[in-house]
């Protein structure tokens, strides 16, 4: 899969479990291992997302350092291959991050990664676990195969200079040059006459447990 990258940001009361997420055993491939993210991971991890990105509808989400989740999962093959964060505030988990470096797709690589993050979610007892994606389609059929599926989804409109006069006014001397918004689903026709970006973005749920 190309990547996908978390529309739900800012949860609060996350999960502490010290040592929860540690397990003795990696999964291994031949040439491939599944283990922790390290702080030495962190050059590697950037260029594996931003690459994995592009092409994709998510192509300008660029970070210029790691943000840290709960659960935090590379592949390796000598260097960063695919990048898994999943943040847990309670007892369901939302996936920040799945990315696969577009020179090792269809490996199998993104799927490796979500069993092991759902293996060890589920020894903690965690029950459910979501992600938001747009319309890429190898992102929608990856979820489909992994046993995910949409429960609601709603618009994320960018209003580029020239658009934004159209949604947001001018206040206290500054001056909108651009804007990124929600919309309710029902607006859909509404926002793509009037805005040239527009994305459906769904979110896919998957229950855990025994």
């Amino acid at each position: 899969m190309g990547g996908v990258a978390g529309a739900a940001r800012g949860r609060t009361g996350r999960l502490s479990l010290p040592g929860a997420w540690e397990r003795p055993e990696v999964r291994r491939d031949p040439g491939r291992s599944i283990r922790d993210y390290e702080p030495a991971d962190e050059g590697a991890w950037l260029r594996c997302r931003v690459l994995g990105l592009l092409g994709t509808t998510c192509y300008d989400d660029v970070w210029p350092a790691k943000r840290r989740a709960d659960l935090e999962l590379v592949a390796t093959d000598g260097d960063v291959t695919g990048v898994l964060d999943v943040s847990v505030p309670g007892a369901e988990a939302t996936i920040e991050t799945v990315v696969v470096h577009p020179d090792h797709r269809g490996l199998g690589i993104a799927t490796a990664l979500l069993a092991e993050a759902v293996a060890r979610l589920e020894r903690c007892g965690v029950r459910g676990i979501d992600a938001w994606a747009r319309e890429d389609a190898p992102a929608l059929a990856w979820f489909a195969r992994n046993g995910f599926v949409e429960e609601c989804r709603y618009l994320q409109v960018y209003a580029s200079p020239a658009e934004v006069g159209t949604a947001l006014t001018a206040k206290h001397g500054l001056e909108p040059v651009g804007a990124f918004l929600h919309a309710r689903i029902e607006r859909e026709t509404e926002m793509r006459q009037r805005f040239e970006r527009v994305h459906v973005c769904r979110r896919m749920v998957r229950g855990l447990g025994p």
